[in-house]
C-alpha cells in the first residue's frame, strides 16, 4: 500500500475523535460546559461552543486534507491544554463511595495519556503533511 493510502487512512481516523466530539459540544454544551466550570475557567458555555466549533472544523479540515500542517499543531497543543488542564489532576467527586473516585482517576489517568498520544499523531502529522490525497496536495 502507498504512503499517500497510508496517510490518507490515518488522517480519516485521527479526524473522526474531533468531527463526533465537536458536533457533540454543538449540540448538547451543558456537560462540556460543566467541566469548564470545574476547571475553573471562565464563560464555560461559550468556551463549550467555541472549542465544539474548534474541534469539527479542525477534524474536517484533517479528514480532507485541508492545511494539515497547521490544523495539526493547533490539535497537538489542543491535546495537550486539554488532557492537562482536564485531565491532569485528582477527580474528587463529593458523596461518592472511595472505589468510584478510584474508577474515575484510573479512566482520568486514561484519558490524558490518550490526549499526549493524540498530541503526538498530532505533530507526526504535521511533520509529514496530509499526503498526495489531499486538499493540500492539489492546491500545491
Amino acid at each position: 500500500m502507498s504512503s499517500s493510502v497510508l496517510i490518507l487512512i490515518a488522517r480519516i481516523l485521527l479526524s473522526f475523535i474531533f468531527i463526533l466530539s465537536g458536533f457533540g459540544k454543538l449540540a448538547d454544551p451543558a456537560a462540556t460546559a460543566g467541566m469548564i466550570t470545574g476547571a475553573g475557567l471562565p464563560a464555560a458555555t461559550a468556551l463549550a461552543y467555541l472549542a465544539g466549533v474548534f474541534e469539527l472544523v479542525a477534524g474536517l479540515a484533517v479528514l480532507v486534507g485541508f492545511q494539515t500542517k497547521i490544523v495539526g499543531w493547533a490539535l497537538a497543543a489542543f491535546c495537550v491544554f486539554t488532557g492537562v488542564v482536564f485531565h491532569g489532576g485528582t477527580v474528587a467527586v463529593p458523596g461518592w463511595p472511595e472505589g468510584a473516585l478510584g474508577w474515575i482517576n484510573t479512566l482520568n489517568q486514561i484519558m490524558l495519556m490518550k490526549n499526549v498520544t493524540l498530541a503526538g499523531a498530532y505533530i507526526l502529522l504535521a511533520t509529514v503533511g496530509a499526503g498526495s490525497i489531499s486538499i493540500d496536495a492539489r492546491r500545491a
